[in-house]
């Protein structure tokens, strides 16, 4: 057994972006997909609480959880290519989520997929091509749009531009904002780019070995890192404007979980570590009204 997500406790407020960093392998998928019950076997919940709005997603019946599913909580997956069949068309694949919600007819399902397009910035004509008549970024804006079709109060967004040029990049997502102030939803938006994260993300959530170490407004996160690993990152990436700086990055290798440590998962690669690391889980303590980190570092200093 290995435990991918571990006492991981966000919420998310209403018209909100929170961004989720980490490694590969850190688990913000695996949170992701937990969100909406997604996750195949294996996989499993084995404790815990996922409430929206009251309700816990966890008791939901499979007929409730398929209503709440793209009505309440949509997911744009990390691979656009991936998540549209190569088969069937753009329209096609947009009624299908539709009609599986609404009790809509096929002509009005279509006009509400050319109205998605055109959203998103597609000519209406694209219901009729197939995937792969479109470029990278088309089909971004596809699943984009397919996310969209019910007016989710929330939408997971996975590494939505990955593989993408920065050109292309910034366009959708200069376009997903203005989408998002339109139609008032929020946004779990994952990603390993921390720049666009600092631009686009009201506060942030660092993970580590399935553990959240820091969370807090972004401009708490990127000025004033707290916790070792959320320094790391954030040392890795070079700077646009300013002298040239030697880059720095995390010693070691990532926690394999099979083979987890007592005490601070990051211990073998802190180099603030010292003896509570090692024998004690540190929990996040409250170092502002919005910023929180998990570190037996800043405990000591709070306490000394």
């Amino acid at each position: 057994m290995v435990r991918a997500i571990d006492n991981v406790n966000l919420n998310i407020k209403a018209g909100e972006t929170l961004g989720l960093a980490g490694e590969s392998g850190c688990g913000k998928s695996t949170l992701a997909f937990s969100i909406s019950r997604l996750h195949k076997a294996p996989a499993l919940i084995s404790a815990g609480e996922i409430r929206y709005r009251g309700r816990d997603v966890l008791s939901m019946s499979p007929r409730t959880l398929r209503q709440f599913r793209w009505n309440e909580v949509s997911v744009v997956f990390q691979s656009a290519m991936n998540s549209l069949n190569p088969v069937i068309t753009i329209g096609e694949q947009i009624i299908d989520v539709i009609q599986a919600h609404r009790k809509v007819k096929t002509k009005e399902a279509w006009r509400q997929g050319e109205t998605l397009l055109q959203t998103v910035g597609l000519h209406a004509s694209r219901m009729e091509s197939f995937p792969h008549q479109l470029s990278g970024g088309m089909r971004q804006r596809v699943v984009i749009a397919i996310a969209l079709a019910l007016r989710p109060r929330l939408i997971i967004m996975d590494e939505p531009t990955t593989a993408l040029d920065v050109v292309v990049e910034r366009e959708i997502m200069d376009e997903l904002y203005q989408l998002k102030d339109e139609f008032g939803f929020s946004i779990l938006f994952i990603s390993h780019d921390l720049s666009l994260m600092g631009e686009i993300a009201d506060r942030i959530g660092i993970m580590y070995a399935g553990k959240l170490v820091e969370l807090g407004a972004a401009s708490e996160v990127f000025e004033q890192p707290q916790h070792p690993y959320t320094q790391g990152l954030l040392n890795s990436f070079p700077t646009i404007h300013g002298p040239r700086e030697r880059l720095n990055g995390i010693p070691g290798q990532p926690l394999n979980l099979l083979d987890t440590p007592e005490g601070c998962y990051f211990q073998a690669r802190c180099e603030k570590c010292f003896a509570p690391c090692l024998t004690d889980d540190p929990a996040l303590s409250t170092l502002s009204p919005t910023h929180q980190a998990a570190c037996h570092a800043l405990a000591e200093r709070n306490t000394g």
